[in-house]
């Protein structure tokens, strides 16, 4: 503003300018921000106990003819068991909030949930199925993806294993072949970390 007072010949320093420009109030509306979640931002301590803590993330991957899919991993932080993996086209906040609810039905409720700020996980039905279910959700810091890194290294795994080593044609091969292999992963393998 100053610079184009300026070329039209005001005299005045851009001090004083801008002591006018606040005083009429003049000031141009920002942008609102986008809403952002809230939550601790603490580090956070796992209990040495099933149901402790779960971590919750996405994982993405395409079909022989080229479609995109992404799959919903859950993941008990202590045990390492992988409670869900929800292949889909697309996955809504109401969705994770129905697969989360079915989960907790046959599982039990866990102690906190960690996730980062993805818009299925911030949205209003994500805020009010948390609410309902009286569960601590933690999100993690923007751009540290190593504060959910159970999930991440599950991701890895997964994506070394499974993902890069097989081909999926349609979502219900993939629904199938991801079901065999999390079968896999929970009950014949030897975890390391256990």
């Amino acid at each position: 503003l100053f610079v184009l007072l300026r070329r039209e010949g005001e005299l005045s320093g851009i001090n004083r300018i801008y002591r006018l420009y606040r005083e009429e109030g003049l000031t141009v509306r920002k942008r609102r921000a986008r809403r952002k979640a809230v939550g601790t931002r603490a580090p956070i301590l796992v209990e040495a106990r099933p149901n402790a803590r779960w971590s919750l993330d996405f994982v993405h991957d395409q079909f022989a003819n080229g479609r995109r899919f992404r799959i919903l991993n859950i993941v008990d932080d202590v045990t390492k068991e992988c409670l869900g993996a929800i292949p889909d086209t697309s996955i809504s906040g109401r969705r994770v909030a129905r697969e989360l609810t079915a989960i907790v039905e046959r599982r039990g409720r866990p102690g906190m949930i960690v996730s980062d700020h993805g818009t299925e996980f911030t949205c209003n039905a994500m805020l009010a199925w948390c609410k309902d279910a009286a569960i601590d959700w933690h999100f993690i810091a923007p751009g540290k993806p190593m504060q959910n890194g159970f999930a991440e290294s599950f991701n890895g795994r997964m994506r070394d294993e499974l993902l890069n080593e097989t081909l999926f044609f349609d979502l219900d091969d993939a629904r199938a072949k991801i079901a065999n292999w999390v079968a896999d992963y929970n009950l014949q393998r030897p975890h390391s970390s256990l």
